[in-house]
């Protein structure tokens, strides 16, 4: 079966966030004072063939704790989609 996650990885709350905290400072510059405390991250998708949803998740959580996040620094979560087979 095929199947899509869809992974969202962010820095801990605890650390700080430089990206984040440049694009807070530039919001009153670009006429959006009201907006603040953004946090940025990344969003991955991906697509794999497994046997089972529960293999798959097993799959993509292997994948975020070994390549796609770092543990130390950075949380995740995700959803996963069964894809549809012609």
């Amino acid at each position: 079966m095929k199947y899509r996650a869809e992974i969202n990885i962010m820095p801990h709350q605890a650390l700080l966030d430089p990206q984040g905290k440049a694009v807070s400072n530039s919001m009153a510059n670009v006429g959006l004072p009201e907006i603040s405390n953004v946090r940025i991250g990344k969003h991955i998708h991906l697509e794999l063939e497994a046997s089972s949803e529960e293999a798959a998740n097993e799959m993509v959580e292997e994948a975020c704790k070994k390549l796609l996040a770092n543990l130390i620094t950075e949380t995740y979560e995700f959803e996963l989609f069964e894809l549809e087979t012609a």
